[in-house]
């Protein structure tokens, strides 16, 4: 049954609401990104430590992205259930005390279980804070809201190369997974002052309706399936394995690919704004197929630039325009998703695209090992874009869906 409605507020009030809800979900998806990407930055001495070789850490890595799906179920039937706001704040608690845990953990076996409890959490923050703070914002605003949210996940990395400079040559790996539960604790004080959204009020349902409303829906869930597939074949197939081609390729030193690296998330978090403001007025598919038919004409600079100034505009370009397509992805899929179960639709519909597409980076280096990085990563990419842009370009759009009954725009 319904809950009933508490009495209107002010747009003063509103705005203050939807701040903690941005600031709450921003974060949440920002340290969870950090987390994630200390491993991938520490890997090598992680292997050292345990005594094992480089792929059996790197087995880690996968069994986080293959938990994942697990964490968008299981958080998002529980946000739907019983709320955003406190699902969020615990959903943050444990992908915290498993990263704290992992510091700790004596050998292999055990560093292995907590990163697959790692997975259940950093699978189970993106769909609740999404639906958090989109439903928190006025709809002209989403669109910004949406790109910024996303953009959470390129400054996690950015963060995690920045500990990674300043903590891991002084205390090592382990400190390395220890410094995020400081600002862990800050977003869950942030989290303590987000007030429930409304939708969520006048969504809530009983489990019988509940369901109905996932299983009559199932056409829909499995198109944003697709979209997410294509999206995140676009992103980790042009993220994950550029720093191994600018070093076994273009022999570009640690210090170089760092560098580039650090250029091409500044363009993720600028096109990822820029093309989510954009789209709260030109729409969001015509947004999203815009910048992934953009980023086609940007491959040949990208791995087939002649030298390293030309690299960085490439590396910087690319991002922007693959950010600039997620940066719509946070609005257009929550404004899909059928009210009742906005917690759990985009986030699971998200994390089965991420175990589908976490086979590219696999497919790149199979490739790479026949052809040169540049020509598999070049030729993927294209592909994957075009196919990516007609997916995007043919499904269906809400922009600017009410999201409460008497929501104004």
């Amino acid at each position: 049954m319904n809950n009933p409605t508490p009495p209107s507020s002010t747009p003063a009030t509103i705005g203050v609401k939807a701040r903690y809800a941005v600031a709450a979900g921003f974060l949440g998806w920002t340290f969870d990104a950090f987390d994630f990407f200390v491993l991938v930055l520490v890997l090598p001495a992680v292997a050292k430590d345990f005594g094992r070789l480089d792929r059996a850490i790197a087995l880690t890595l996968t069994a986080t992205l293959a938990t994942r799906p697990i964490g968008a179920f299981l958080f998002g039937l529980l946000a739907d259930r019983f709320g955003r706001r406190p699902v969020l704040m615990a959903n943050i608690a444990f992908y915290s005390l498993m990263e704290v845990l992992s510091g700790l953990a004596p050998g292999y076996a055990s560093f292995l279980a907590l990163r697959l409890l790692y997975g259940v959490g950093m699978g189970g923050n993106w769909g609740v804070g999404a639906s958090l703070v989109l439903e928190s914002v006025p709809p002209r605003r989403r669109g910004m809201a949406s790109g910024f949210l996303q953009q959470g996940y390129a400054v996690g990395y950015l963060l995690a190369a920045a500990a990674l400079y300043t903590v891991f040559p002084r205390w090592g790996w382990r400190a390395m997974f220890f410094i995020g539960v400081i600002p862990a604790l800050i977003t869950l004080l942030i989290c303590s002052k987000v007030q429930e959204s409304e939708a969520w009020r006048q969504a809530r349902t009983d489990w019988s309706t509940y369901r109905n409303a996932i299983f009559g829906n199932a056409r829909l869930f499995l198109y944003l399936v697709l979209l997410m597939s294509m999206m995140n074949f676009m992103s980790h197939g042009t993220q994950d394995m550029y720093p191994t081609y600018l070093q076994r390729q273009r022999h570009y030193s640690a210090d170089s690919t760092a560098i580039v690296t650090a250029i091409s998330m500044v363009g993720a978090i600028l096109g990822g704004l820029i093309v989510g403001h954009f789209s709260d007025r030109f729409g969001r598919r015509r947004s999203a197929t815009l910048a992934a038919l953009l980023a086609v004409c940007v491959i040949p600079l990208w791995v087939f630039a002649p030298n390293m100034a030309l690299v960085m505009l490439g590396a910087f370009l690319m991002q922007f325009m693959v950010q600039g397509a997620w940066g719509v992805i946070p609005a257009h899929i929550n404004e899909l998703s059928p009210a009742p179960v906005r917690g759990f639709f985009p986030g699971f519909a998200y994390q089965t695209g991420v175990l589908i597409a976490s086979s590219i980076t696999y497919i790149e280096a199979r490739l790479g090992e026949h052809f040169t990085y540049a020509t598999a990563m070049g030729g993927l990419a294209a592909a994957v874009f075009l196919i990516g842009a007609v997916v995007i370009w043919t499904g269906p759009e809400a922009k600017g869906v009410s999201f409460v009954n008497n929501a104004a725009s």
